[in-house]
C-alpha cells in the first residue's frame, strides 16, 4: 500500500484535504435546484462509499510495503472495526445537525459555531491523544483560523443586514454538531496502526480504516436521513420514489460531492502518518475559508457587498494563510 514518507508530501495532502473538504458543498448547490437535500444525502453517501472501494483497491492494494486492502481487513478485529464504525455514524450525525443549524440559525451562525468548536476542539482532542508537532504553533495557527472563520461569519451578518434574533435551537444545534464533528476523527484514527509499514495485528490501515468509516455513515444514514425525509427541517416530507425517480444527472451530482468529500478525508487520515492526527485534522477543517473563497469569487455572494465588507474578507483572508503556515511549521 501507499505509506506517505516525506512531511511535505503530507502537508501536499491535507491542503488537498482542505480544498475537497471546503468544496464539495458546490455539488449540493447546483443539485439544489431541482433536487432536495435529503435526496442529494443518499448520494452523496454513495459516492463516499463508492471512493472508499476505489482508493482501498488502488493505492491501499499497490506496493510491497505495509498490508493490503483485503488482507487487512481479513485480520481486523472488532475493536478496530467497532472504532471506524461509531466515527463514520458520529460523523453523520454531527453533519445533518449542522445542516439543519444553517438552515434554521443562517451560514452565518451555524457555520462559524459548529465548524469552529469542531476545529479548536477536534485539535485538542486529537494533538493530547497522539502528541506530535510543536504546540505553540499549532495552537496559534488554530487561534488565527478560529478568528478568520469570526470574521466570516461578521462579513456574512453584515452583508445580510438583519437584525432578527437568531433562534435558540439553531444555535444548539451548531453547538452539538460541532461537539461531535470534533469527535469522528479520534474514533476513526484510534483503529489504525500506529506502525504502518508492519501494522500491528488487528488494526487497521488508513484504506481500511475509511472504508469501514463510510459503511458506518452508510448503515446510519437509514435511521438519520430516514427521520430527517419524514420530518424535514425545512419543506414538505419527501419519499424514496421521489428518490428513485431522479434524473441520472441528479444522482451523478450527488456521488460526485461525496467522492469529493471522501478524497479528502482518506488524503487526511494518508497523511496523518507522517503529519500527526492533530496537524491532519486542523489544516483539513480550514475548509470553512475554502467554502468562503468559493462564496466570494465564484457564487458572488458578496456582490454589492455594504461598506466595511470587504474589510472583514481581506481579514479574513490574510489570517487564514498565516494560521495555515503555523500549523504547517508545527509538524516541520
Amino acid at each position: 500500500m501507499y505509506i506517505v514518507e516525506s512531511y511535505s508530501v503530507a502537508v501536499i495532502l491535507t491542503v488537498i484535504t482542505m480544498l475537497c473538504w471546503g468544496s464539495w458543498a458546490n455539488t449540493q448547490k447546483l443539485a439544489a435546484k431541482t433536487w432536495r437535500f435529503e435526496l442529494f444525502y443518499w448520494d452523496y453517501v454513495l459516492g463516499i462509499l463508492l471512493f472508499s472501494l476505489i482508493l482501498g483497491f488502488s493505492l491501499g492494494s499497490t506496493g510491497s510495503i505495509g498490508m493490503g486492502f483485503v488482507e487487512n481487513l481479513k485480520q481486523a478485529q472488532w475493536s478496530s472495526v467497532s472504532s471506524a464504525l461509531a466515527g463514520g455514524v458520529i460523523f453523520n450525525l454531527a453533519n445533518i445537525l449542522i445542516v439543519a443549524a444553517i438552515a434554521i440559525a443562517g451560514m452565518s451562525v451555524a457555520f462559524p459555531v459548529g465548524i469552529g468548536i469542531a476545529l479548536v476542539l477536534g485539535v485538542i482532542i486529537n494533538y493530547f491523544a497522539a502528541p506530535q508537532g510543536n504546540a505553540l504553533q499549532l495552537f496559534g495557527g488554530v487561534s488565527l483560523v478560529t478568528i478568520a472563520i469570526i470574521l466570516d461569519a461578521l462579513a456574512y451578518r453584515k452583508k445580510a443586514a438583519q437584525n432578527q434574533k437568531v433562534p435558540t435551537n439553531g444555535i444548539v444545534l451548531s453547538v452539538v454538531g460541532g461537539v461531535l464533528m470534533a469527535l469522528f476523527y479520534r474514533f476513526v484514527a484510534s483503529s489504525m496502526a500506529t506502525n504502518l509499514a508492519n501494522p500491528e495485528a488487528g488494526m487497521l490501515t488508513p484504506y481500511t480504516a475509511v472504508f469501514i468509516f463510510a459503511i458506518g455513515i452508510l448503515i446510519s444514514n437509514f435511521l438519520f436521513n430516514t427521520i430527517l425525509m419524514k420530518k424535514p427541517f425545512e419543506g414538505t416530507p419527501v419519499t424514496y420514489s421521489q428518490y428513485f425517480k431522479g434524473s441520472f444527472k441528479e444522482h451523478l451530482t450527488g456521488i460526485l460531492g461525496g467522492m469529493i468529500w471522501c478524497i479528502g478525508m482518506s488524503l487526511s487520515i494518508i497523511a496523518a502518518g507522517k503529519a500527526g492526527f492533530a496537524i491532519s485534522y486542523g489544516l483539513g477543517q480550514g475548509a470553512t475559508l475554502i467554502a468562503a473563497l468559493w462564496g466570494v469569487f465564484i457564487w458572488k455572494e458578496f456582490k454589492n457587498a455594504p461598506k466595511g465588507v470587504n474589510t472583514l474578507l481581506t481579514m479574513m483572508f490574510l489570517l487564514f494563510v498565516g494560521g495555515l503556515g503555523l500549523i504547517i511549521l508545527a509538524g516541520s
